[in-house]
């Protein structure tokens, strides 16, 4: 059923004036009742009220400084690389394998290319201080072709046994089938599609901010990897 709607009109004779006043006039004394009561409050609790005041702009200044510090760093990796999504359209498959690599170096990893015949699913392997290591399986294609899940199979199945990967990636600038991404999404194989791809190349998302990559044990971190 629509709802019906509420029409304010000018009154029409001296009653409906009459009326209209004693409504603001009560209006108006509920409003100075409301003020003056919260004196009232606020004079006998002055002190919590002030602390929640404080806390309150504590909150926002930390706030605004994380914000600060996030657009800074931010504008730090785009000064060092940014790849529009036009830009990555036109590249051949080894270059788009580069591409991530580079964005990877950007983001803080120490990475290479790996992607060759017989690769095991791995283009790219990186390592990060906190994150661990990384296997990015690069699917460069048209904008509207999908990413099925027997790519998600083969990462999954390679990823930590051949590679030794904490964190397991199949990026591709299409998209992905619903039936892939919801596999990925239950198997902890991320997947970045063309939004998420624009995100990190264009806008200067960091991968492991983008898939909120929790940090790794120590002892894992320590593990060599050469580039």
């Amino acid at each position: 059923m629509a709802r019906r709607r509420i029409w304010l009109r000018k009154p029409r004779n001296q009653a409906e004036y009459a009326a209209a006043g004693i409504v603001a006039l009560a209006l108006c004394s509920w409003l100075f009742e409301a003020a003056r009561a919260f004196l009232v409050f606020a004079g006998r609790h002055w002190t919590p009220l002030v602390g929640v005041a404080a806390a309150a702009a504590v909150a926002a200044a930390a706030v605004w400084v994380r914000r600060r510090g996030t657009a800074r760093v931010r504008a730090e990796r785009l000064s060092a690389l940014r790849l529009t999504l036009g830009q990555i359209d036109t590249m051949g498959d080894q270059d788009f394998e580069f591409a991530l690599r580079d964005l990877l170096v950007r983001d803080g990893w120490t990475a290479r290319k790996v992607g060759q015949q017989g690769d095991q699913a791995a283009d790219v392997i990186g390592q990060h201080p906190q994150r661990g290591r990384i296997v990015l399986q690069a699917k460069h294609t048209t904008v509207r072709a999908k990413v099925g899940s027997q790519v998600m199979y083969q990462v999954k199945g390679t990823a930590g046994p051949a590679h030794g990967a904490d964190v397991a990636v199949v990026v591709t600038n299409g998209s992905f089938t619903r039936a892939a991404a919801a596999w990925g999404d239950k198997h902890r194989v991320h997947w970045v599609d063309r939004d998420r791809l624009q995100s990190w190349a264009e806008h200067g998302v960091a991968l492991h901010d983008l898939l909120r990559l929790p940090a790794v044990t120590a002892r894992r971190r320590r593990r060599p990897f050469a580039v």
